[in-house]
């Protein structure tokens, strides 16, 4: 079912994204990634096995940490496990990052359509698909992440839970569902992004649920 966890404040968001998948672990998974900014920089860990595979990998990283962070367990549908098709996912020009739950049913004519354009694809996931479609709209339509993703997101069939990061716009990160859970936790002064309220649940009792073809913009 592949497991999602973000978070944007002030506390080190490494600790509590680890800390949140683990607590999905019971989704089923093959594979986990995260993905952190400094303030500066955008970093990403991510490797096939579990998540205390990841935290191996990770800690190797003497300067991995930041105050945004999104985490991702994956199943694998499109694209085998493996580390190149792991979430988090970059778009081409490697400003947006994006984890996902669900499928994204017509990302075969969406991949042709965005190679015509000059897209280059590392991975076999439709997730990367989704990734460079909100990066090739926000471009051509001049427009902020939030609205992006939702022109985007009525270009596509299936279903979904998302999170995308713009490292342009490092204090802020954009959440939409359709058919997949996803819940937002609210703090004193920080926000917690999850498939459910396990992750957050000692931080804060205060959430909401998003409904299908609901989007938010955590800031």
């Amino acid at each position: 079912m592949c497991g999602i966890v973000g978070y944007i404040g002030k506390q080190d968001a490494y600790s509590i994204v680890i800390k949140g998948l683990k607590r999905l672990e019971y989704r089923g998974y093959d594979s986990a990634g995260i993905m952190l900014h400094d303030g500066k920089n955008l970093k990403i860990s991510k490797t096939k096995g579990k998540v205390t595979d990841l935290e191996e990998v990770s800690s190797k990283d003497n300067n991995f940490f930041g105050t945004i962070g999104m985490g991702h367990t994956r199943w694998a549908t499109h694209g085998v496990p493996n580390d190149v098709n792991s979430h988090p996912h970059l778009s081409n020009s490697g400003n947006l990052a994006i984890i996902h739950n669900g499928i994204i049913e017509n990302y075969e004519p969406l991949k042709k359509e965005l190679i015509k354009r000059g897209y280059v694809f590392h991975s076999d996931t439709d997730t990367e698909v989704l990734v460079n479609l909100i990066e090739d709209v926000q471009k051509n339509e001049n427009i902020k992440l939030g609205k992006a993703v939702q022109i985007a997101l009525n270009q596509v069939v299936g279903a979904y839970a998302i999170a995308v990061f713009d490292k342009n716009k490092p204090d802020e990160i954009v959440v939409a569902r359709l058919g997949s859970p996803l819940a937002i936790g609210i703090g004193d002064g920080e926000f917690f992004i999850a498939s459910d309220a396990s992750p957050f649940i000692e931080y804060t009792t205060n959430a909401i649920y998003l409904e299908d073809e609901e989007m938010a913009i955590v800031r």
